[in-house]
């Protein structure tokens, strides 16, 4: 079954769709939910995100079959972007990268006043501290390992299509 998966680009496309989906859900429920704040790295891995699933759902249901091994390169490269993010994060957490990004914050404000009440009610996350974990390993670091498999299915699929190409 998952062989047959490989040979037809669009399914595997909405597949590929429904896991980046299923990542940024993931995320948004951890902060709307949980109260976990992203820092700007865990911002960033969502973008990467972002564009996969844009890439996927073109290249499940918007795209003719000759598109679809280039679309799924892309979406290969999308995920190692955000695989490497997420490397890079793990790294930040775990001391053993320093980043100018830890606690920093979008925080915008009218006035002077208005800032400083924003700075007192705004939680700032920091990229060196692990909010979240499970096995030992952080959000972060699932977040590596899934982008890296998706990256794999998605660039062997995309391989596999262009060797079946007239």
């Amino acid at each position: 079954m998952i062989q047959r998966l490989f040979d037809r680009p669009r399914a595997l496309g909405a597949l590929l769709a429904f896991a980046s989906a299923a990542m940024l859900a993931g995320a948004f429920y951890f902060q709307h939910f949980e109260g976990l704040q992203p820092c700007p790295l865990c911002i960033a891995q969502r973008w990467a995100h972002a564009a996969s699933l844009v890439l996927c759902l073109i290249a499940a249901f918007g795209a003719s079959e000759r598109l679809a091994p280039g679309l799924l390169t892309m979406v290969g490269l999308a995920f190692l972007a955000g695989a490497g993010i997420a490397g890079y994060h793990v790294g930040v957490e775990q001391h053993w990268i320093e980043s100018s990004f830890c606690g920093a914050t979008d925080l915008v404000g009218e006035t002077v006043e208005d800032l400083k009440a924003l700075l007192w009610e705004t939680e700032i996350a920091r990229c060196d501290e692990v909010a979240w974990s499970l096995a030992g390993i952080s959000m972060a670091g699932y977040n590596l390992i899934i982008s890296l498999v998706l990256a794999a299915v998605a660039l062997i699929a995309a391989r596999r299509a262009m060797k079946g190409r007239p």
